[in-house]
């Protein structure tokens, strides 16, 4: 699978505003896939956060008062925990929104594809920047067998090395793990 199949397969209508009418606070992250052979950017969140501390996760964060809406909360978030520019017409599209079941959040993804990544530098959020190969990455979903993860929503886990993703970010990937599915590219 190339970059033009995964932009065609995952672009939608962007909608960011922040008419969404909940009782969570608001985030976004953005879903960077990149490269020849498709791979898809993910961090591991410092060990030191107060929230979500030693999570993989997709680069993002809170809403911002001065942010103009969640693309741009997703944008920014980006730029000051990786060093990674993207530019609001370099995103294809977003996924449904995901809630957070320990710390309050509804989470906007959106997505970009983009053929390179400049060298990218993380802050203090970021312990590690993961390049992880799509495709057989995706390939790891599993039901998420922790007893402490069960809820009302469906949970599941993605495994990359000894990274463990599961959570609001596993919804996410399955979504896309849906998408890819329904037209017969994965």
């Amino acid at each position: 699978m190339d970059l033009d199949e995964l932009s065609k397969a995952l672009s939608t209508e962007l909608t960011s505003s922040i008419n969404e009418k909940t009782d969570t606070k608001l985030a976004s992250v953005l879903i960077v896939i990149f490269d020849s052979e498709p791979k898809i950017l993910m961090t591991k969140k410092s060990k030191n956060l107060k929230v979500h501390g030693g999570d993989i996760a997709f680069p993002g964060g809170k809403f911002d008062e001065q942010d103009e809406d969640l693309l741009d909360t997703s944008l920014r978030e980006t730029r000051e925990e990786i060093n990674l520019s993207i530019r609001r017409d370099q995103v294809i599209g977003q996924l449904k929104p995901v809630t957070t079941l320990n710390s309050g959040f509804t989470i906007f993804p959106y997505v970009t594809v983009v053929n390179r990544l400049p060298r990218l530098k993380d802050n203090l959020e970021v312990e590690t920047i993961l390049h992880i190969p799509m495709i057989p990455f995706l390939k790891t979903l599993a039901n998420d067998p922790d007893p402490a993860h069960k809820s009302i929503q469906e949970m599941h886990i993605f495994t990359y090395n000894e990274h463990l993703v599961w959570g609001a970010s596993a919804r996410m990937l399955k979504q896309i793990v849906d998408v890819l599915s329904k037209k017969n590219l994965l």
